[in-house]
């Protein structure tokens, strides 16, 4: 039975710390030189109704490594859901290829070309979750705190795809979390409940909050993310306005203990939700987390994909 990533929520804790662990192997083996041909004469479909920096040239390299092709597809290339509907188009590719990471806006579609396709799907991001990003995240949290369970994690900034699926990893993992986030500006009901019941299983504590300061105090890792999304320019200014006393400076940073580490999924727009500071400053650690987008989706890829 072929499985896919939607996201977090449908996976256990073993079978995050699964991908970690192969995610790992598969970056210490490369940094050796060991080539990884796991998926040699598989072809990987990339739509891409949004486009992104981080997830075609990780997705794509990624897919290279392990020795399979990695076939860009555009929204000028595929009329999903607009010329074809999604579930034929879900069917043609299943005929053509071997998986099918997928980034795009409403879950939904997601959700439907898994419903229909024979191959696995990758949740590459949506506007409600960002899966291969939060696996990224708790690899680099592993690297350098070493554990997961029992640690804390602070979100500072929108309520958005990633503080959702943040609450989704972090709740499955045992690790705490607290969010804060402006007034109008709450992560999505459901996936904070789904969050709530995954963390009656593994012990996380979850707070949601509207205070920075109450939520970074004695974090072990520090988040946040742009205050505006793509599709969300015309908001800019009332965003920004809305956001104020938001921003993860020095001051806020000093909150969260000594050897705190700040990451972000990128792109940041310094000055809004990070001052150039932290990005640059010690705490720091979002090039590394950068990179191991590379790695998580490998070690996704290889899950979902290999025979």
């Amino acid at each position: 039975m072929k499985k896919d990533l939607l996201s977090l929520n449908d996976y256990s804790e073993k079978e995050i710390l699964d991908i970690l662990e192969l995610a790992h192997k598969l970056k210490k083996e490369t940094k050796e030189g060991k080539e990884h041909h796991i998926l040699k004469g598989k072809t990987l479909g990339m739509i891409f109704s949004k486009s992104s920096t981080r997830t075609r040239v990780s997705f794509e390299v990624g897919m290279y490594q392990l020795g399979g092709y990695p076939l860009f597809l555009s929204s000028n290339d595929i009329q999903l859901g607009r010329g074809e509907c999604i579930e034929d188009t879900a069917r043609v590719l299943s005929r053509y290829l071997d998986g099918i990471m997928i980034r795009t806006y409403d879950q939904t579609e997601v959700e439907m070309l898994a419903k229909y396709a024979d191959i696995p799907i990758i949740n590459g991001l949506t506007d409600l979750l960002h899966p291969c990003q939060v696996l990224a995240d708790l690899m680099t949290i592993q690297e350098k705190k070493g554990a997961l369970k029992g640690l804390k994690m602070c979100y500072i900034g929108d309520g958005n795809n990633m503080a959702n699926t943040l609450l989704h990893g972090c709740a499955k993992v045992g690790m705490d979390i607290s969010v804060a986030t402006p007034a109008g500006y709450e992560c999505d009901a459901e996936m904070v409940a789904e969050a709530m019941e995954a963390a009656k299983i593994s012990g996380a504590k979850i707070e949601i909050l509207t205070d920075p300061k109450a939520a970074i105090a004695n974090a072990d890792a520090v988040y946040s993310d742009t205050w505006v999304s793509m599709g969300q320019e015309e908001e800019k200014q009332k965003r920004i306005n809305d956001f104020k006393g938001f921003t993860i400076d020095d001051t806020l940073m000093s909150y969260a203990k000594g050897d705190a580490i700040f990451l972000h999924c990128l792109p940041a727009y310094r000055g809004y939700e990070v001052t150039n500071e932290v990005i640059e400053g010690p705490h720091s650690v979002i090039f590394d987390e950068a990179e191991n987008r590379l790695h998580a989706q490998k070690a996704v890829m290889v899950t979902l994909m290999k025979d």
